[in-house]
């Protein structure tokens, strides 16, 4: 008998199929950020994609892009900071939205933790719910406030993708925590308040990409 649904049955067969798509494009792309996944990270990296995918028309957390594009710009451009990670680093993300680019980097690299700083009540609950569907949660804490509202908080490097007004704020962001060392996303214009603000950086232009870049700011 029809009842205008579509068969459970189906809907497991293209969940499985996405599924094995984002696990190819990954496999296929990782290599060019010189990154290790091993297969149940990629099912728990898939797992945050789907949570992502299904909270954005009302979170808007990402812009919306392809799987390959999402994949690329928001996971693996993620996991780029992983190289300057210390084996047991605490790190700070302020503004996350989606979770980027903590949650990919805690998801691939268990000796991991990581404070979430953000200021939007129904983004911090999605990360918040978000690291317990991931199994993460004993490694994450989040904190819906401001970061110049956050107060003293534990962690010997920041960093930040996707801050609103992160130009202009990253003065502050600098003054709010000293004598830290800063892992930043950006472009051109964040050099320039990086070379006015006398920090002394590394650049890396993130592969596929003639604009973005990993800062890396000394103490």
């Amino acid at each position: 008998m029809d009842f205008g649904t579509t068969p459970t049955f189906g809907r497991f067969d293209r969940i499985i199929d996405i599924k094995n798509e984002f696990k190819q494009v990954l496999e296929d792309k990782k290599q060019l950020f010189g990154v290790m996944i091993e297969d149940a990270s990629a099912s728990r990296l898939f797992a945050h994609y789907e949570l992502v995918h299904s909270a954005n028309a009302l979170l808007h957390l990402t812009g919306p892009v392809a799987m390959e594009e999402f994949i690329e710009r928001h996971i693996l451009e993620s996991l780029a900071l992983l190289e300057f990670l210390p084996t047991n680093a605490s790190f700070i993300d302020v503004g996350p939205g989606g979770g980027f680019p903590s949650l990919p980097c805690l998801i691939v690299r268990p000796d991991l933790t990581a404070t979430l700083i953000e200021s939007k009540e129904k983004k911090a609950k999605f990360l918040s719910d978000a690291a317990i569907e991931l199994g993460i949660a004993d490694r994450v804490t989040v904190i819906n406030k401001q970061f110049s509202e956050a107060g003293r908080v534990p962690g010997d490097i920041v960093t930040c993708r996707a801050l609103d007004k992160f130009t202009d704020k990253l003065p502050q962001l600098f003054r709010h925590f000293p004598r830290r060392e800063f892992m930043l996303f950006g472009g051109p214009s964040l050099r320039e308040v990086l070379i006015a603000e006398g920090r002394a950086f590394r650049e890396i232009l993130l592969p596929n990409s003639e604009r973005r870049y990993l800062f890396v700011v000394k103490k």
